[in-house]
């Protein structure tokens, strides 16, 4: 069985939109494409090769594959900072693309209909699937509690709006941090995999005040 690893770089505020370019995706009328770019330095890139050290195929939504489709085959292999661009072309490419009207003509591309054609490759013997971008495949993943791992790259930024990494309808887990950087420019790497159910505490107080009696009971009539 394949792991399902999410790779998301994020803002303070939970947006994954565009964060390579102004190009990228300005759909609903983002403004603030490239804005991870300026905070990306030694530690981020360390950091980016943990999460493709480790044999795997990419898994990307439709929107994300073009990107990618139209980018990593032209870019300068050997280039020095050419090797990302070698590894994408190299791997297998699964699109998860609902209408099917997509190109899938970049080499070691495989197209997917729907989440039922991941729920099938995850039980497949094979290298793990790592998403990057792709927000509707993300949300659609871990609905479908499907997620074995994440890898966060949160920038210091407030964009006010955007697509974002997670949707309410997530399947609930508590999930362990296995490793985390913090850059000098205040960017935080955190890599986490599924641990378990999640686990609840309780402060109230053994003898509820009136006044706390009083809140419960119009908590229930607001709710």
């Amino acid at each position: 069985m394949r792991k399902i690893i999410v790779g998301a770089m994020v803002s303070m505020d939970g947006v994954m939109q565009a964060p390579g370019g102004p190009t990228e995706d300005p759909t609903k009328g983002f403004k603030f494409g490239g804005w991870v770019m300026p905070y990306f330095n030694q530690e981020f890139g360390e950091e980016l090769d943990r999460v493709f050290k480790e044999k795997f195929d990419l898994l990307l939504g439709r929107k994300t594959y073009e990107i990618f489709a139209a980018y990593w085959p032209y870019y300068d292999e050997d280039a020095p900072d050419g090797g990302i661009a070698r590894l994408f072309n190299d791997i297998k490419k699964y699109t998860v693309s609902r209408s099917g009207e997509v190109d899938t003509g970049w080499a070691g591309s495989v197209l997917l209909r729907d989440i039922a054609d991941v729920k099938r490759l995850k039980q497949e013997d094979g290298p793990n699937l790592v998403t990057q971008g792709s927000t509707e495949l993300v949300h659609a993943l871990l609905a479908n509690d499907l997620v074995d791992a994440m890898s966060i790259f949160t920038v210091p930024v407030v964009l006010g709006g955007g697509k974002k990494l997670f949707a309410d309808g997530s399947a609930p887990h508590s999930f362990k941090l296995t490793s985390s950087r913090v850059s000098p420019n205040g960017l935080i790497i955190g890599h986490y995999e599924r641990e378990g159910e999640i686990k609840i505490g309780d402060t109230a107080l053994d003898n509820p005040s009136d006044r706390e009696v009083a809140r419960r009971e119009r908590m229930k009539r607001e709710n």
